[in-house]
């Protein structure tokens, strides 16, 4: 903070009738695992790149809960639903940098190769996201996108292959960020791909600096932002894993906005006249994914055994502290489509003993249960709730080893099916339920790993294919609740909350705003003396 200080001190003799910049730096729970958004389905990790970096074609307003304009002035859908085109916002630069300098504004060609390395196999730049593109495969684009073309330097045409009334709103998804065809080439050529996961370029608010793991990630001011320069330069990233150690930073003003923080340092800051708290409902689910996979978790009545040890009421007591409402199937109370009928599981080891006695399972069987180190929003106390769970199910036989494993580690592994008990959360990008069903219950997801129960079921998967070919929301709606149905009768998660999303800033910090879906925009932000 000393360093960053510096030319607030000096600007001020060069140039004394303009406004200075602040500083803004932000502590957040975990290091991203890369910032070629596209490989990546984490929060965590859109936070540091799309967030910050990127934009794309079109946002959305959740105020108004819409589609608006980003780097799409507007848009036209054919009468038949299979025709986009985007109508680009003129005169849009690219980040310039120590390692690229632009030689031309953003074109249709950037979003056909944003596009294309996600989609066409062939493409150079397919084969070497070692993470695969597990969003682009689990919303199935590359069956959904028959062809994106340039009409002209200002003018990107989508064709599909079938109508799809998620389309736009998947658009507006972090990994759908608009990336430079030009630096692309340049790396191609020099052999380097790799640095577009570790030296991005996007036309964002922010312009990339450093990124020193499980430390600090660095950021400046994009001068040339289409919306104009924001008002915090430099932006910080301080990567703060533990919950208590955010909120001291805060309170000493080492940081100014502190993410994810636990329900009791909600409570002590919303007492600090220094600080302020920025909550809004959150549109997210926090679960224990059951993988379906693994004998004996294969069984309904087994994953239904698990549901009714779980003491889920005083999980959500000790863990949420009374700032969660507690959930019965993947969607939050504001989805339309919600199924509110659902009864859930209740608490009732002796009916989850008798479950298990069915399954051949009377003396109980040997499992493991995953968690993250650090708290967030979805898992306020990962500790904790893992040992509630470890002794619920203690209570009917299930005998559950406890692995705590580091974010970026447990991400990629679950997403490979090696988790039997997984404590996850989800967050909704887009406003759409389908964002529910498509990335965590279809089959599609189970190859791109965003689907942790693990579990394709061909008539599952077909209401939620149906769901999204058709425009008509009442139909939808009945489609999602036949879903809903069936992934509590298959019980493939543990449903546990959905939170109040809550954010802690310094009283002198404006412009912020907490998103439900998790986003974080720091380009209207400012910071006052």
């Amino acid at each position: 903070m000393r360093l960053a200080t510096l030319p607030l001190l000096l600007a001020p003799l060069f140039t004394p009738l303009l406004a200075q910049a602040a500083p803004l730096t932000v502590c957040t729970e975990a290091s991203p695992e890369g910032f070629d958004v596209v490989q990546y389905n984490s929060l965590t990790t859109t936070n540091a790149s799309a967030d910050v970096l990127m934009n794309t074609l079109v946002d959305y307003d959740t105020a108004q809960a819409k589609v608006t304009p980003s780097l799409a002035d507007s848009w036209t859908l054919s009468p038949d639903g299979l025709t986009y085109e985007f109508k680009l916002h003129p005169g849009v630069k690219f980040h310039k940098t120590e390692y690229f300098s632009p030689t031309r504004d953003l074109t249709a060609d950037d979003v056909v190769f944003s596009f294309r390395r996600m989609l066409d196999e062939d493409n150079p730049w397919h084969k070497i996201a070692q993470s695969g593109f597990p969003h682009a495969q689990s919303m199935q684009l590359p069956s959904l996108i028959k062809k994106v073309e340039a009409v002209d330097p200002l003018t990107v045409r989508f064709t599909l292959a079938h109508a799809d009334s998620t389309f736009l709103a998947t658009l507006t998804m972090g990994f759908a960020s608009i990336y430079s065809a030009e630096y692309a080439d340049q790396l191609l050529r020099a052999n380097t791909q790799d640095k577009l996961n570790s030296q991005p370029i996007g036309t964002g608010p922010f312009i990339f600096g450093r990124f020193q793991k499980d430390a600090v990630v660095r950021y400046r001011a994009n001068p040339t932002y289409f919306r104009g320069k924001p008002a915090v330069d430099p932006l910080l990233f301080a990567i703060t894993g533990d919950t208590t150690v955010r909120l001291q930073k805060l309170k000493r003003n080492e940081c100014q906005i502190a993410l994810s923080p636990k329900p009791l340092d909600v409570d002590e800051a919303s007492k600090d006249s220094s600080l302020q708290v920025i909550k809004a409902p959150a549109f997210m689910t926090a679960f224990v994914a059951i993988n379906s996979q693994h004998p004996p978790l294969d069984k309904p009545q087994v994953r239904q055994a698990i549901n009714l040890a779980f003491d889920k009421a005083s999980y959500l007591k000790a863990v949420f502290e009374g700032t969660a409402v507690p959930a019965n199937g993947p969607y939050p109370p504001n989805t339309w489509s919600y199924a509110k009928d659902l009864p859930g599981y209740n608490y009732d080891p002796a009916k989850a003993r008798e479950l298990l006695a069915k399954a051949g399972l009377k003396d109980g069987f040997n499992t493991t249960i995953w968690t993250r180190p650090s708290g967030s929003l979805l898992n306020p106390n990962p500790s904790l709730g893992a040992q509630m769970l470890q002794a619920d199910l203690g209570k009917v036989g299930i005998k559950a080893e406890i692995r705590v494993i580091e974010w970026g580690e447990l991400i990629r592994r679950a997403k490979a099916g090696e988790h039997d008990l997984l404590f996850m959360g989800w967050a909704g990008d887009n406003g759409d339920p389908d964002n529910f069903l498509t990335a965590q219950f279809s089959c599609a997801a189970v190859q791109s790993g965003t689907n942790f129960a693990r579990y394709c079921d061909p008539t599952l998967d077909k209401l939620i294919t149906a769901g999204k070919t058709t425009g008509d929301q009442g139909v939808r709606s009945r489609l999602y609740l036949q879903a809903q149905q069936q992934i509590q009768d298959q019980a493939l998660w543990v449903p546990l909350a959905h939170p109040t999303a809550a954010v802690l800033a310094r009283e002198n910090v404006k412009g912020y705003q907490v998103s439900p879906f998790g986003r974080q925009d720091f380009s209207k932000v400012t910071v006052g003396q």
